[in-house]
C-alpha cells in the first residue's frame, strides 16, 4: 500500500474542515449512534464537539491533514495533565444539548484508562470517504514520524479492527480491551518512539493508569501561533 501522498500540519483556519472529516466519519458508526441517537441531530453535534477538541489539540498538540484536505488526525501532548477546553461545559450544553451526558461519560470512561506517564496522544483519526485504508495510512505514515522526533511513546484508541490493524502496522502493541458505552469495544495501544530508547511497538513498558487530575497548572501551548 502506498502512503507517499503528502501530510502537512494543520493551522487554526482548517479546524472546521477538521471538524466536518471526523463528523463523516464518526456518524456512522454504532458509537455516534450511541453519543447522538437523533440521527438528524447528530452531524450537527458532533462536528460541534469535533470542533471543540480540534481547537484545544491546536494549543495542546498537533493536527495533521493530508495535502488535498481529504483526511485528518488529532493529536495531544500529554507531557503533562492538561485542562478541559475552555469553558467546556457550557460548550458542550450548547453543542450537545441532552445528549452531553452521554459525551461526559464517554469521556470519563477513556480518561479513566488513559496512561499518566508522559506520551502523545492520537485522539482522532479521520478519512471518510473512499478508499478509507489508503489514506488513513498515509496520514498515520506522515503524522507518526513527526511525533516519533518529540521522542515520546504514543498511545491511541482503535475502536474498529480496520483501525487497530492499522495501527499494528505501525508498530503500535495491543493492550487489555475494555467496552465503551454503546456496544463498542475499545483497543487500547502503545507505541515507542525510536528515540525512546527501544524498536516501536518492541517490548513497551505498558504504563500505570488511572483517572488524570486535570490542572491548569504547567499548561504547555505547543502550538505557538502556527
Amino acid at each position: 500500500m502506498s502512503v507517499s501522498m503528502p501530510v502537512v500540519r494543520a493551522r487554526w483556519r482548517d479546524i472546521g474542515w477538521i471538524a466536518d472529516l471526523v463528523t463523516d466519519s464518526l456518524n456512522p458508526t454504532a458509537l455516534g449512534a450511541w453519543l447522538v441517537p437523533d440521527e438528524r441531530r447528530r452531524p450537527s453535534v458532533l462536528a460541534a464537539v469535533a470542533r471543540i477538541w480540534t481547537e484545544h489539540a491546536l494549543l495542546f498538540g498537533d493536527a495533521f491533514l493530508l495535502q488535498d484536505g481529504s483526511a485528518a488526525t488529532v493529536w495531544f501532548h500529554r507531557y503533562r495533565p492538561i485542562p478541559p477546553p475552555a469553558r467546556y461545559a457550557d460548550r458542550l450544553a450548547d453543542a450537545c444539548g441532552e445528549h452531553q451526558e452521554r459525551f461526559k461519560v464517554f469521556d470519563r470512561v477513556l480518561s479513566a484508562r488513559r496512561p499518566t506517564e508522559a506520551h502523545n496522544h492520537l485522539a482522532l483519526l479521520a478519512a471518510p470517504g473512499q478508499a478509507p485504508a489508503r489514506r488513513s495510512a498515509a496520514l498515520l505514515a506522515g503524522a507518526q514520524r513527526w511525533m516519533d522526533t518529540l521522542g515520546l511513546p504514543t498511545y491511541a484508541e482503535a475502536f474498529t479492527e480496520s483501525d487497530r490493524d492499522l495501527l499494528r502496522r505501525y508498530g503500535y502493541a495491543d493492550r487489555d480491551t475494555f467496552p465503551v458505552p454503546g456496544g463498542t469495544t475499545t483497543h487500547p495501544m502503545w507505541r515507542l518512539s525510536p528515540f525512546w530508547g527501544g524498536r516501536p511497538g518492541g517490548n513497551a513498558r505498558w504504563p500505570t493508569c488511572r483517572p488524570p487530575a486535570l490542572t491548569r497548572n504547567g499548561r504547555v501551548n505547543s502550538w505557538a501561533l502556527r
